[in-house]
């Protein structure tokens, strides 16, 4: 059984003092397959580390997220442009919009969204969506944007069904299922059962969002198992059928 977690943050300085066990935890639990969504050009060095110390295991991507988009965002982009071109990456991520922390830089994040999609389809990469109270204005711009070049993952799903078939009909996207799913009153495993299992991938977002019973403490991609486990639920389906599955669906985006 082989579990991919297509998102987690295992160089956040949270894990200086225990990520090799951390990840042996990992792979003594069958999650081999560790997706490296990048912050900005702070988070680089130790996200590239990883990946050297882990080739096998460990698969970064380049981007600029959302969070950090700010009056000096088109530095920012710079260097990841510069970084892109240095090396291959497994993806450009992660990007997106989010609109919980701040608004102020609305049409910044929109255009450093769109900037990054682009790279993605000129490099034929995929790319990581990160949205937050931004639904509205994700679409817009994907739809505006929509093509067979565009292919990708939208990560951290808590959204309705109706979001769920927006994101399908793209054609060329899975929904990130992660620890929320877990989550008593969170609803989101209502609106999972209405999707198809072969539009999913699994995500911890480590180390944030731990899953039940986890949940306020330090998120590990370890905890993938839980989530998987709940998604076997969910569907009346062996955690191995869940594994093959959803590792198969982020061979599809990433692939390899």
């Amino acid at each position: 059984m082989i579990l991919t977690d297509t998102h987690t943050h295992l160089y956040s300085e949270q894990f200086n003092d225990d990520i090799d066990l951390v990840i042996k935890n990992c792979l003594d639990n069958g999650i081999e397959r560790l997706f490296l969504p990048n912050i900005d050009s702070s988070s680089i060095d130790g996200m590239l580390k990883l990946g050297v110390n882990y080739p096998k295991n460990c698969f970064p991507m380049m981007g600029l997220h959302p969070t950090s988009v700010g009056e000096n965002y088109k530095e920012e982009l710079n260097i990841m442009k510069e970084w892109l071109n240095k090396q291959d990456f497994c993806a450009i991520g992660e990007i997106g919009i989010d609109l919980y922390w701040d608004k102020s830089f609305l049409k910044e994040q929109q255009d450093a969204f769109r900037t990054q999609i682009n790279w993605a389809k000129e490099k034929e990469l995929p790319f990581v969506i990160h949205c937050r109270e931004a639904f509205d204005e994700i679409f817009e711009i994907l739809d505006e944007l929509n093509d067979d070049k565009m292919r990708g993952i939208f990560h951290c799903f808590t959204g309705t069904i109706e979001q769920a078939n927006h994101i399908i009909n793209y054609g060329d996207f899975k929904i990130g299922i992660g620890g929320v799913v877990t989550f008593k009153n969170s609803g989101l495993d209502k609106v999972v059962e209405q999707i198809n299992l072969k539009h999913l991938v699994l995500e911890t977002d480590s180390p944030y969002l731990a899953p039940t019973p986890y949940r306020g403490k330090r998120n590990e991609s370890g905890y993938l198992l839980g989530i998987a486990e709940k998604v076997a639920d969910i569907y009346n389906i062996s955690i191995q059928e869940v594994a093959e599955i959803t590792t198969a669906n982020s061979k599809d985006i990433f692939g390899f």
